[in-house]
Order: C-alpha cells, then structure tokens, then sequence
C-alpha cells in the first residue's frame, strides 16, 4: 500500500539522560548535540504576479537545485476527473511553446542530474539540479511551461500520455500486494473526501480525459500565484532576484485556488475487508485516519508508529519477528497529509503460522501499546535516529530529499519555510506521556482492517482493455529504472469537494510581453571536475585503507569491501552468502540482536550488509561525536557475528519467503531465471541475480556452513576499508589499527572464484514463462558480452545511453514516446568484475508483446547498421555526460560509491577526473564502433514472463525457438 514517506520530523534539544547498555552507550553524544548543524538559513521574496521564491546559499559545489511546488494534487480533482494532477504532470515534460520537443533533451544539454516530477494527493513538484553555468536554462523552460504551455499541449500527446500513465498505473497494479491502496483508501476515506481516491486515477477516468480538460486544468492551477520556487546551492538572493523576475515576471496571475478545508474522517465502527493476491505470505494492515502533519498531536503518533515497528528493535519486530516468531516482517509508520495523516502497521505472518491466531495477537499487542505508550529509552532512540537522518539529509541541496525539498513542503504545507524547526521543537519536547496521550486519544477510534491472503486475484477490473497503438493496453514498466514522472508508490485521495473550489476566476494565463524566449540558453562554462583527495594507507595486518575528506556534515560513511559477493556461494549452496550477511545484523558474541539494534540507535548509526555478484559490504553511517562508539559496533558485527541458533531459524525463513515473493513477481522471476541460461550453472554469475539462492539449500543451512564460510570469505585478506566523511586520516588510522589492524588471519586455505567456465553460445531464442492473469508482460533479454568489467567500457556505455540506456534513448522514446507500449524500457551494460552481460528491461502491455521485442530488434539493428549515432545525439550525449559531473559527487555517498568502484576495476583514485576528457574525445564514429563489435541481437537470449495463452502466438511470428515454462509455485497458486 501506502510506502512509508517519512515525515520532516527531526529533532532539537532532547536531552534524556537514560541508562544504557555497554560501553557504546556511555560514548553517545546527546541529541542536543547531534542537532546544532541542523539549520537550512533561506531569503524569501515575492513577484508582482505571485510567485513565492526561496533561496538557499550553499556554496559546496557548482550546483543549483532548482524546484518548483504547485499547491494542486490529486485532492483537486472532480468527480469523473481522477488522475488528472498526474496525468498532467506527465503532460508538462512533453513541451512547451519556446522550447518544443521533451523536456529531458534541454535538461540533458545542461547536465542535469536529480530531476523529475511528482504528483501526490497535496502537490506536483518538478526538480532538477544543474550546474551553476545551466542555471539560467533551468529557469527558462521552468518559466515557459509554468506561463508558455497552452500552444504546447495537444491531442497526440495526450492521447500518448495517457497510454503511458494507463501502463504505469497496470505496473503497479501488477505486483504483490498493489491492489491494496485502493482498499484502503476505500476503507478509511469517504468518496467524497478530497483524498477519497488513488492519485494514479482510473482507466476510464484517464481514457475521458481531453485537450480542453488538460487546458483548463492549467489554467484553473498553473498560475505563478499558486507556485513556489526554491533555489538551493551556488547562488545567493542578489544573484537569484534578477534571474526569476527575468524569466518569470512576465507571467500573468492565475486564478485564486480556493483552499480546502475537509473534515477529519472517523469511522462509525471497524470495518474489516480480506482480499486474495499472489503473495509469499498473509499480510494483516491496520489503518487510522490520524490529523494532519500540522496538528501537535502528529510528532507524538509519528514518534509512537516508530517506535512500535519503525526502529530495528521496534514493539512489534520484539515481540513477533524475535521473540515469538510469528512473523517475518513487521512496519508500523504514519503518512503525512495536509488534511489528515494515515497511521498504518502491518504484519507478515510467518508461512504455516495461524492467521487468526497471529491477528489476535498483533491486536493484543497495539491495545497494549496504545494504552501504555513507549519508554523514555524508546522516545529517545527515535529522536536520535530521526536526527542523524535530518543531519545526513543536509548533503543534498535537491532531488527528492535535499534542502530545496525540506523548504518548498515547509512553504506549501504550513506557510512557514522553517516548518522543519516547529517539528524538531515538537519532538524535542516530546514525552512518553504525550506520546501516550495522543495515541489514545487517536488510536481508540475504529480502526480499518484489511488482510491479504495467498490466492488467486479477482479479474483485473480496471483496465480500459488495449489496441494496437493506442494509449491502452495491459503493461507497465519497471517502478526506478527511468528518472521520469512521479513517485506513485504512494497513494492519493480525492474530492468532489474540489469543484467549489476550482470555480475560479478566467484571469488570463498569457505573459506579458517581456524578454525575448526565442533561444534557450545554453549552459555555460564548467569547471572540470575536482573529485576529493583520496588518500592511501595500509593496517598492520595489510588492510588496504582509503580515504576521502567530505566535511559539509558532521556525518563519516565507512565500508568494509570483501572479495565475496553472491559469486562465492558455494555450487552446491546458493543462498549462503545471502543469509550469513542478514545474521551479520542479528547479533554478535556480546549483544543480542536487540541489544545490537538499540546501540545503533542511541548512536544514531546505520549498519548495514550488503552483496552484489563480485563484493560484500558491510558499511556504516555515523554521527562524527559519535565514530568511535560506532566502529565498535562495526568491528564486532564484521568480527564477531553469533550466529545465534534461535536467530537463523528466523531469518531462514525470511529468506524463503522473500525467495517465495520472487517466485510471484515478474521481476523477481526473470532475474532468478536468466542468469543461468546466459552464464551457465556452473559459472560463478549463473546465478540468480537476487542472491537468494536455492530454497532447498536456504531450508538445509546449518550454523557450522555458515560460520565456515564467513571464516573463509570475510577475513583480512579480502577486506578493503573506505571511507569519507568529517575526519582526517590521521584521526582515523589508530582507531581502524586498534579494531581492524590486529585482526589475525585464519588457517584456512584461501579458495578463489573460478572463472574458467565455458559460457554457453548465444542461440536467439525464447524462454516464455507463463504467469498467467498478468496484466503486463515483462521482457528481459541477455547477452554475455567478449568484456571484463575491468575495460574501459566508457564508449560502449555512452553508445548505450543513445540505443537504450537514457531516457531518451531510441529504444524508450520508441515504446514509451511513439507507440505507449511501455511505461518504460531500457537496455544496460551490467557492470560486474568479470564477464559483463548486456541486458534490456521492458515491461510492455501484453497485447503488444511480440511487437515489442520486434521493436527492439529493429533499434538494435538498426543502431549497429546504417543508423548509427547522430550528430544531434552525439553532442546531446557527450555535453550532457561532461556537464552533470559537476552534480554527480555532491553527496558523500557518491564519492564513496565511486571510490568502491575505482577499487573493483583497477582504476586510479582520480578516474573521475579523467572522465570529461575521456567524453570531449569521443566521436560517433568511436561509439558506433563500440556498439558493433559489443552486440549480436541474432544471439540475445530472450525471457518473457507473462500469460502464455495471450502472448505465445504473438512471440511465434518472430521466428525464434520458444520454449514455454510454468513459473516457479509460490504461495497462493492454485
């Protein structure tokens, strides 16, 4: 349902003095201490025509974010009218009258990096963040949408967009539990409350929508007076005034919104519903409708929903994921709305456990929780941790979560750009009693439950069915791949009191006539890259250490790098690695697993483990007062895992079912089956790419394999320490000697990954497996390249940004943009050490299925034939890749990952330096070249998953092998 979308609450001057477990608790910094950086100071001004803008210096790169919040959601919209506030959304990034074509070509020509759009129940938001030299040709194509766009909508657009959306929404309709939005909203929400339904729309609401609905809906809300725009980064108010009262004074006013002002709703008694889906296991949802995020009373259910299943050592995750163990996962969190929050908690049920039996308990525990609230201990864990997240979050001027953000939400939601300060003096003030207080007040009221079943779905209802061609059809496409339209994992509500309010004055939207937009203003001059220092230095035991100074936050991001990864697991035992690292986080020799996840929280430290096919990492965020008591948490987990008999049995079977989850999703069931049909059983990435492994091995682990295989693969040899963050290496070498240099080695003989195995010819053919009832087919087709990881793939890849890889690449724009068969579709260059794959993801309406893969045949043969790189491309490509450089590394994270990276392929620890030159040298004749000797697409091994009685005579006239498979029983199939 509802992804948790974490409030802004952080946290002040907390200053509880608790009683805490071993010597990590005695180090911790108060909160009072944590929180002292976190300021966002901002100017505020206003044009004549209404435009609210906000400016934030922040002079640690050149770069600017550049955000733009229109106060309309999908809570304006009318009856009949659902999904508009998206679907235009949609339409604004599809050109405007001074700069035509899609809105992503001009970004790309300025560098852009963290850009997108987003639309939810309160708001749509378009961000980008560029270059100081772009900054000008941001604002240009801000403005002319926001005041130039009426001569720019039109039918063959819409009528493609509304394909699109139609694909998204079936997407996310598609996967495990993505029905349930809609049933709660029904459940909670009147139909006639402005968030009485989902933001995403219906089929029939979007297949009606026309030229003149889209016009007049920007009209009713794109006026300069319902926006705010925030300017975050390289800039100053002196600088940014002059640039907006350029571009965008000479936009008339719209029409006033009528504000909305809708009651709270209360249910008149528990409503209960149960619905069957294609899930691992029974999920139990408990909802509330609770106040608005500006009511005092939301930082105490928000402080009670984290406490009770938002921290690691969480009520609900004590009680029935450890103790118990009914349960494989629990969640409890609150949703922040204007007009009313949703505070939600659910509960996995452990596969074979009574479901009855594990709903009374879950209901015991919140009646218990409700009337007692939490602990002192517990108020202050949870103040700790939302403050390192509020510390961290301070990194970034932009995207979905940077300071622009924090200020725009602050503006639009509570009038106040400093909202952020009111929810840390909230929280700061914020008490056990106050806590208990408001959850009885709130949560004694009926409460809506839902429970989703293993079964077969109802027929897909809501599907405006789909033609050749037209904007309908039967597929989505991958949720995150493609930087485009909204973040629609969350929900939306509704209103027909939105009629009323829209009924506003017809103030005419055309500008007056004022600067000249006849030529966009290219990006100017950029710097080259300057990636931080990184120094070298080696523990006594040979531990490689490397180093990289970032002092924008008092924040120090470590990973511990081994020579494992997924490709070590053992022939024989696939899911090995998997499972050691989820007991890594389930205790040491000295703390119990709760013991371990309530020191972390009271340092306000993230660790976390983590493998891809050639590394595992375990890494670490912590507070800079507080790094020494974290590296001790972090050298016991790496060192001094339990493996704790109790704690295995637990988490196996949270491997087995999240290995049965990938058994009933389309994404998890291609990526288990394609690698080995590219690669072979026997080499070492022949396996799933999930690194779930095998659940006849999961179910037969023991102990013994699994501590021998942390001795044989996390040992000093392997291990590499990177690290960035507020701190020297000077400060940092002793305290990584005394808790890594004498960490002794084993007498185990060392074993390596044997690469030598044959991979199998290409053979074109098709591996079709049947899932059926899917609303969507999904593509996804291979190639073992003649590559290493470790070559310089750099003019492939570009190659590939043009053929599939970008947004606006040819094979993207021809589904998504020209034909509306996807929501979106990409090819890739995985990137592994050794043998690297070439990939295409596309997910695509099932009638349209054999056309697809034809499609893409086409753009693959036509880019290695005669319709190689054009100049166009070429200079979109190049110019784009060299100017976002300047946006790429602003966050540590970035420097961090890069630093991995540079590591894995023998690169030197400036490469990322080299890369603008590397761009300005290239040339279509390099990158043709690249592509051509790289890609047969005659030897693309293709595997499909969706329902073989609708697709199997569509797949035959292409003329290649196809063998049909059942997919893999999961839970629920019949």
């Amino acid at each position: 349902m509802f992804k948790p979308f974490r409030s802004l609450i952080a946290v002040s001057a907390l200053a509880l003095t608790v009683a805490i477990a071993p010597a990590y608790a005695q180090q911790a910094a108060p909160v009072a201490e944590l929180v002292k950086t976190v300021n966002i100071p901002y100017q505020q001004f206003k044009l004549d025509n209404g435009l609210t803008v906000i400016v934030h210096e922040d002079r640690k790169a050149p770069i600017v974010a550049v955000s733009i919040w229109y106060d309309v959601g999908s809570k304006h919209e009318p009856k009949g009218k659902t999904g508009y506030a998206h679907l235009f959304e949609h339409i604004m990034f599809n050109g405007s009258e001074n700069a035509k074509g899609d809105y992503f070509e001009y970004l790309k020509k300025l560098g852009a990096t963290d850009f997108n759009g987003t639309t939810w129940f309160d708001r749509t938001n378009y961000f980008q963040t560029v270059p100081k030299a772009g900054l000008e040709g941001a604002l240009f194509l801000e403005s002319d949408r926001m005041g130039h766009l009426l001569n720019g909508i039109t039918q063959e657009k819409l009528t493609n967009q509304i394909g699109v959306v139609q694909n998204e929404k079936r997407q996310g309709d598609n996967q495990p539990y993505g029905l349930v939005e809609y049933k709660q909203i029904e459940m909670l929400m009147p139909t006639e409350h402005p968030y009485g339904h989902s933001t995403i729309g219906s089929m029939a609401d979007l297949q009606a929508a026309s030229l003149d609905d889209m016009k007049k809906w920007f009209t009713d809300h794109y006026g300069p007076n319902n926006a705010i725009l925030v300017l975050a980064g390289d800039i100053n108010v002196a600088e940014a005034r002059p640039l907006v009262e350029k571009w965008f004074g000479d936009i008339a006013r719209g029409p006033q919104v009528a504000k909305l002002n809708p009651p709270l709703p209360t249910l008149d008694a528990v409503k209960v519903a149960e619905m069957k889906d294609k899930v691992p296991t029974a999920r139990l949802y408990r909802f509330w409708s609770v106040p608005g995020l500006n009511d005092p009373d939301f930082a105490a259910l928000d402080v009670a929903a984290t406490v009770l299943g938002g921290l690691a050592s969480s009520r609900l995750d004590n009680i029935l994921v450890r103790e118990e163990q009914t349960a494989v996962a629990v969640t409890a969190s609150t949703l922040p709305f204007v007009h009313g929050s949703v505070f939600e908690a659910y509960v996995d049920v452990k596969p074979g456990a009574d479901i009855d039996a594990v709903s009374k308990r879950f209901d015991e525990i919140l009646a218990d929780f409700i009337a007692k609230g939490p602990t002192a201990d517990e108020v202050q864990r949870v103040a700790t941790r939302e403050a390192a997240g509020r510390i961290a979050g301070l990194e970034q001027v932009g995207g979905f979560t940077g300071k622009a953000v924090t200020l725009a939400e602050g503006a639009l939601y509570s009038d106040d750009p400093a909202f952020y300060k009111t929810q840390l003096d909230r929280l700061a003030a914020m008490t056990p009693e106050k806590v208990t207080a408001a959850t009885t007040k709130w949560l004694t009221r009926p409460v809506a439950k839902l429970h989703v079943l293993p079964g077969e779905r109802d027929a897909y209802a809501d599907d405006a069915g789909g033609s050749a061609g037209q904007a309908e059809g039967d597929g989505p496409a991958m949720r995150a791949p493609l930087p485009r339209t909204g973040v629609l994992a969350a929900p939306a509500f509704y209103s027909s009191l939105a009629s009323d309010a829209m009924a506003a004055g017809a103030a005419s939207k055309q500008p007056l006539a004022a600067v000249d937009r006849t030529t966009f203003p290219e990006a100017g001059a950029v710097p080259d890259l300057d990636f931080p220092d990184v120094e070298e230095a080696t523990l006594s035991n040979g531990v490689k250490v490397r180093f990289a100074r970032r002092s924008a936050v008092p924040v120090v991001r470590v990973a511990v790098s081994f020579d494992a990864g997924y490709a070590s697991d053992p022939k024989d035992a696939l899911g090995t690695n998997s499972l050691m690292i989820a007991l890594l986080k389930e205790g040491t020799r000295t703390l119990n697993s709760i013991q371990l996840a309530e020191a972390q929280e009271r340092l306000g430290t993230n660790i976390n483990a983590t493998s891809d096919l050639d590394r595992t990492i375990v890494s670490m965020s912590a507070m800079k007062p507080n790094l020494g008591a974290s590296l001790d948490l972090l050298a016991d987990v790496i060192r001094n895992p339990a493996f704790d008999a109790k704690e295995l049995e637990r988490v196996r079977v949270q491997q087995l079912t999240r290995i049965q989850a990938e058994f009933s999703e389309p994404q998890g069931i291609a990526l288990r089956n394609l690698p080995p049909l590219l690669y072979g059983a026997s080499h070492p990435y022949g396996v799933p790419l999930t690194g779930t492994g095998d659940p006849a091995v999961v179910t037969k682990l023991t102990r013994d394999q699994l501590a021998a295989y942390h001795s044989q693969w996390m040992r000093p040899e392997r291990a590499s320490i990177f690290i960035v963050g507020d701190t020297t290496l000077k400060d940092m070498l002793p305290m990584l000697e005394q808790r890594f240099g004498k960490w002794p080695s084993n007498r185990m003989a060392l074993m390596q990954k044997d690469f030598s195995a044959a991979i199998p010819a290409g053979q074109g053919r098709i591996i079709l497996i049947d899932r059926p009832n899917s609303p969507q087919s999904l593509i996804l087709a291979g190639q073992v390249l003649n590559a290493k990881g470790t070559d310089n793939l750099l003019a492939l890849e570009t190659a590939n940004d043009i053929m599939g890889g970008d947004f606006l690449s040819r094979i993207n724009m021809d589904l998504r943009e020209t034909k509306g068969w996807s929501y979106g579709s990409r090819s890739l260059i995985q990137r592994p050490k050794n043998d690297v794959p070439f990939l295409i993801f596309a997910p695509v309406q099932t009638n349209q299925t054999g056309p697809s893969v034809s499609a893409i045949i086409d753009q693959m043969n036509g880019f290695i034939g005669d319709k190689g790189v054009t100049p166009e491309e070429l200079d979109r490509t190049v110019k784009g890749s060299s100017l976002e450089l300047a946006g790429t590394y602003e966050r540590s994270s970035s420097v961090l990952a890069q630093m991995q990276s540079d590591a894995l392929y023998g690169r030197p620890t400036n490469y990322a330096e080299s890369l603008a030159g590397q761009y300005r040298s290239m040339d279509a004749a390099k990158l043709n070249g690249a592509m051509r000797e790289a890609l047969d697409p005659k030897t693309l091994t293709w595997l499909i998953v969706g329902d073989a009685a609708k697709i199997e005579d569509q797949l035959k006239a292409l003329n290649m092998p196809i063998e049909v498979r059942r997919a893999a029983p999961a839970a629920g199939d019949k």
